[in-house]
């Protein structure tokens, strides 16, 4: 049994249980139960969902927003008082409609052109282990589309397991036991191109069509400033998302613009890249990338997302009206005022199918 080992516990997250629950059951009790314009959450049929992956410290907060949205009605399937009390497992087993949850996030540090699976049959965490459906993944591997990643690759992404404690909270508030977790299926996207994206959107179309799988998107947002090699500004004057330009540092220029401030032209960066995902269009979130290079670093396990969703579309098999992506939350790590400030935004949402 190959076991991933949770590496970023005790820095990027806490690696102690108990405070780690505590963080979490207070991040998803501070989400509010309805949302003007949204309405109740968790939504009905919302299993699909973009949340961020930076440490909890940042986004958190954040991310609760989305994990508040999905809906796992589908995943346990009620069974008489009677059948309730009876001690065995394999009949508890089989009145429960199990899910597959598919995590797909950005690869940060290894170079991928397509996709990677991972050679792992359980992914650790504080709260114990999420299994892995070994035999999807190796369907998967068979379509010859997708990789492999080595333990290493596995253990020093952090897009993946910022996702796995807040996936076990959720799913130990909807199953009776971690034994009847529905298992995960852990997707590294490299940099695909827009082709690519939909080569994979059509693989993994079928699955998404299954109302017995969840899809979670891992992405934050804009990185903005010089670290990120990111500066893009959008004056008030501007109507599109092209017509900014990049701060330059130097003493000769301004480096503090406050029409608008630059914070405020960061939300209005990721407001277009928003709105063009909230669409359902993958050209025309493809085309905000280029219009303003939005660095976000997810926009790849997005774009796959985004692909698979119109294959449904296109094939009939999804109503037009259901699987747009709709966000309901937004946060940075700080407001930028200076050219030598920073941030990342992260941004929560989620879809209906």
């Amino acid at each position: 049994m190959a076991i991933r080992a949770a590496s970023h516990a005790g820095s990027w997250y806490s690696d102690h249980e108990p405070t780690l629950s505590n963080q979490l059951d207070g991040w998803l009790g501070q989400v509010d139960e309805t949302i003007e314009g949204v309405g109740t959450l968790p939504q009905p049929g919302a299993r699909v969902i973009i949340a961020p992956h930076a440490g909890y410290e940042y986004s958190g907060p954040a991310a609760a927003w989305a994990y508040k949205s999905l809906d796992f009605s589908l995943s346990y399937v009620p069974f008489p008082r009677s059948v309730a009390v009876v001690p065995y497992p394999d009949i508890l087993s089989s009145l429960l409609l199990r899910k597959r949850i598919f995590l797909l996030g950005p690869s940060h540090h290894f170079f991928l052109s397509g996709c990677a699976l991972s050679r792992c049959t359980q992914y650790a965490t504080p709260f114990g282990p999420l299994s892995i459906d070994t035999i999807l993944t190796e369907a998967l591997h068979s379509t010859s589309r997708f990789t492999k990643m080595s333990r290493e690759t596995d253990e020093n992404e952090h897009s993946l397991e910022l996702h796995l404690p807040y996936i076990y909270k959720v799913l130990s508030r909807s199953f009776p036991s971690s034994d009847l977790f529905p298992p995960l299926i852990p997707i590294l996207v490299g940099a695909t191109s827009p082709s690519s994206e939909r080569i994979y959107g059509r693989l993994l179309a079928p699955y998404l069509a299954d109302p017995t799988s969840i899809f979670i998107i891992s992405s934050d947002f804009c990185h903005w400033g010089n670290r990120f090699s990111y500066t893009y500004y959008l004056p008030s004057s501007s109507s599109a998302p092209a017509d900014g330009f990049a701060l330059r540092s130097s003493k000769q220029k301004n480096e503090t613009p406050i029409d608008p401030p630059i914070y405020e032209s960061i939300a209005r960066l990721d407001k277009f890249s928003m709105n063009a995902i909230e669409t359902g269009s993958h050209e025309r979130f493809m085309q905000n990338l280029k219009d303003t290079g939005n660095t976000v670093c997810g926009r790849h396990p997005i774009g796959v997302l985004m692909a698979a969703i119109e294959v449904l579309h296109d094939e009939g098999k999804l109503r037009q009206d259901l699987g747009k992506l709709r966000f309901v939350r937004y946060e940075r790590s700080g407001d930028v005022k200076s050219i030598k400030d920073s941030s990342v935004s992260y941004a929560s949402g989620f879809a209906v199918l």
